[in-house]
């Protein structure tokens, strides 16, 4: 059996613990690479592409 997708908010709160993205977003015009909205973004989008 193949690897169940986990779940986006999962796999960015385990980031968030690990430093590699912050814990609120700032808001900053161009997003930073440590925004959480975009790492949000990113996971859901890698989750659909694996489902």
């Amino acid at each position: 059996m193949g690897k169940k997708p986990k779940d986006p908010r999962k796999v960015v709160r385990k980031l968030m613990k690990a430093g590699k993205v912050k814990k609120k977003c700032c808001r900053s015009k161009p997003r930073c690479k440590k925004c959480p909205v975009l790492a949000l973004q990113k996971a859901k989008a890698k989750q659909e592409v694996a489902a």
